[in-house]
């Protein structure tokens, strides 16, 4: 492992450890590692137990054959609850970390619209919500594992090295002119120098998985997505009968999971390959080198059991990379995702707090923007000189061909958008957005109508009011009803439940971008009217293209396209 990779691991794993949580998890921590450490006792009892029943059986001593046998019924019981409580609390601890690192990354992908900044502005980290959703809890479950796998095969080797050291004969070993170098605890170098052997071949062999699992996931992740997004969007689709298109979608995404997919399927070919004949070698080992002692009676039947037990628990221990590689690549590969997440939300972050081209001033007394340039990331230029100053409870509509750069303008008064340069005083108050197509949660209807503030700040009857205002009077009776609302409701109906909202909270400021566009002039008309006479004293800004939506605010801003060519904005 590079520096920086253990550098990343710390900053992912610590501040659960020394979060508000630390001392319950910490505790729990040292309950499962007191099982651990009571695991390695029994194993090593087991091991004790080998020698005395075999010299038991070769004895023909049936009193010790059966004690040892109630002796062993003990050891099995205990080890058979300590491992089930073991797995118990590994599992209290997974779902505890878990749902404290997964409030963290939720609550950092939504501070200071981070979300919005990963998506719109690119760079390398793909899926968020999987990563959230799935690789915290991948990342969780296997380093709990790796960690008290890797604590066990320590105290494993500590322990049984010590009882093959003193089980191994001294072994002689020709050496140069025909002389002879004697080698105490044999076996034990024997063992250490195989794992080391087997250990070097396995990565030489495995080091390719870890890219091709972090590939799998990703490509998995894409295929979830698209048809996640189609059926977020079957209307759209039937109408336009874009099946055909959409089963390429399907199977060029799924082409690159399968194609991945047989990648890793013949490294880990390669992989088993390597590790089952190793592990099958590992066996004869002892045998082979006290085969001869045991024939010559020099050792009894118990000594060379308990002596091949003991190599086996040595060998296993000093494998352990060798055993768990295919599983560390699949967690090299999830913190690597998990790290990557993490630099692209510091990156957001700092970009939210940075002074940039466009400087902002807040809580302001009025709207005003001077020399406002609008520009998209790549730097070309939208539009220049936006000069404007919007008093409260005035009404402006801005109109302009489109592509100028209307709605971009909307998101740097949202804080959306840093592209571009000039001044920009933003007013004191409270602000709604309403954009062409609304966002509709999943959730009852009273809680879409609340959106973004919670239903329960509203009763029953001031919901039923704005949407019957608003022209939905037919939904009403559905108010609790838990339904995909946005691909239940009309464009149109979608939009009237957007001014809804609007009635409900009631904002100082009212951002409206073409948000009547679904709906007709008549119907138009009466929306704003509507919220002329319900929300008086709001400042109404609107995007919009038709004519007759001139009548419904006091003046226009026109915004004029600037030269493409323009040179990249700093």
């Amino acid at each position: 492992m590079s520096r920086g990779f253990v550098r990343d691991l710390w900053r992912l794993t610590k501040p659960f450890w020394f979060s508000e949580e630390r001392w319950a998890a910490r505790g729990l921590l040292a309950v499962i590692i007191g099982m651990s450490v009571g695991v390695v006792f029994l194993n090593v009892q087991f091991n004790l137990w080998f020698g005395r029943f075999y010299n038991a059986l070769q004895q023909y001593d049936r009193s010790a054959f059966w004690w040892e046998l109630l002796v062993f019924t003990g050891l099995a019981a205990v080890y058979i609850l300590v491992a089930v409580y073991q797995v118990y609390l590994r599992q209290m601890l997974r779902i505890k970390w878990r749902t404290w690192l997964t409030k963290q990354f939720t609550n950092e992908w939504l501070r200071d619209k981070a979300y919005y900044a990963i998506q719109t502005r690119g760079g390398n980290t793909d899926n968020p919500d999987q990563r959230i959703a799935e690789d915290v809890d991948q990342y969780i479950a296997t380093t709990v594992n790796l960690f008290l796998g890797l604590l066990e095969s320590i105290m494993t080797l500590v322990s049984f090295a010590a009882i093959l050291w003193g089980l191994s004969q001294e072994t002689a070993l020709p050496w140069f002119n025909g002389e002879t170098i004697t080698i105490p605890g044999f076996l034990v170098w024997l063992a250490l120098v195989y794992a080391v052997i087997g250990t070097w071949f396995t990565h030489r062999v495995g080091r390719p998985l870890i890219r091709l699992n972090f590939d799998q996931q990703r490509y998995e992740a894409d295929f979830r997505y698209s048809m996640v997004r189609f059926r977020e969007n079957v209307e759209g689709v039937a109408l336009y009968g874009g099946e055909a298109d959409e089963k390429v979608v399907f199977t060029d995404r799924f082409t690159n999971v399968a194609n991945n997919w047989w990648a890793i399927m013949r490294r880990q070919k390669r992989l088993t390959w390597l590790t089952a004949s190793y592990g099958q070698a590992a066996v004869i080992f002892p045998y082979l080198a006290l085969g001869s002692s045991y024939f010559a009676k020099t050792i009894d039947l118990g000594g060379l059991q308990q002596t091949a037990q003991a190599f086996g628990q040595v060998q296993s221990a000093l494998s352990f990379f060798v055993d768990a590689y295919t599983t560390l690549a699949g967690w090299r590969a999830t913190v690597d995702r998990l790290t990557k997440f993490t630099a692209a939300l510091d990156v957001a972050h700092a970009g939210v707090h940075q002074h940039g081209a466009i400087a902002t001033i807040t809580e302001a007394a009025a709207l005003r923007t001077e020399g406002l340039e609008l520009a998209v990331p790549e730097g070309q230029t939208l539009t220049r000189g936006i000069n404007v100053t919007v008093q409260p409870g005035e009404s402006v509509l801005v109109r302009g061909p489109s592509g100028v750069g209307k709605t971009t303008l909307f998101r740097v008064l949202a804080q959306l958008w840093p592209f571009g340069r000039g001044r920009v005083e933003l007013p004191r108050g409270t602000k709604l957005f309403l954009p062409q197509k609304p966002y509709l949660p999943i959730g009852s209807l009273r809680m879409v109508t609340a959106y973004p503030l919670s239903a329960e700040l509203f009763t029953d009857a001031q919901v039923i009011d704005a949407l019957t205002e608003c022209g939905l009077p037919h939904l009403v009776n559905q108010l609790h009803d838990q339904r995909m609302w946005a691909q239940i409701l009309s464009g149109g109906e979608q939009q009237r439940v957007a001014f809804a909202r609007a009635l409900l909270v009631k904002p100082d400021w009212l951002f409206m971008d073409e948000a009547t566009s679904q709906l007709d002039e008549v119907s138009e008309a009466k929306l704003y009217r509507l919220i002329r006479r319900r929300l008086p004293k709001t400042a109404v800004v609107s995007i919009g293209h038709r004519a007759t939506l001139v009548e419904f605010h006091e003046r226009q801003l026109d915004i004029v396209a600037a030269e493409r060519l323009a040179p990249a904005v700093g």
